[in-house]
């Protein structure tokens, strides 16, 4: 599967909190063994997908009392609180918390990580 590195998707920039997950076909369970609930594929409101990219997370916000102070460089970088959730990993999450978009015909969904339920992780994908 390929991920970040798909050429099509480089120019997609995920903002904040949010990540791009393309969804997967409906199972009863996970490859690596991961039953899911009797009904899932009844109710529209979960879903699963693979995350292809992930927002830099939640925003720090800086200290406002260096502001009015000319002489302080004022080119300091945003700090963000990290996602969970990370390139590779299976999600599954609420679709009722998710937008549906179409990018080159296929579907994706941008999913704020407040909608993620659970994660599984492959963790040979990242040594």
């Amino acid at each position: 599967m390929e991920l970040s590195g798909n050429n099509k998707l480089k120019n997609i920039i995920v903002v904040g909190d949010r990540l791009l997950i393309k969804p997967v076909s409906h199972s009863s369970k996970t490859k690596s063994g991961l039953y899911l609930p009797p009904g899932y594929k009844e109710k529209e409101d979960v879903q699963s997908g693979y995350v292809i990219k992930a927002g830099p997370g939640y925003p720090i916000p800086l200290p406002g009392d260096d502001v009015d102070e000319p002489w302080k460089k004022t080119d300091e970088k945003i700090k963000y609180i990290p996602l969970q959730a990370k390139e590779g990993d299976l999600a599954i999450f609420l679709q009722k918390g998710a937008v549906e978009i179409m990018y080159e015909g296929e579907k994706y969904f941008i999913v704020p990580q407040h909608s993620v339920l659970l994660l599984e992780r492959d963790e040979a994908l990242f040594e």
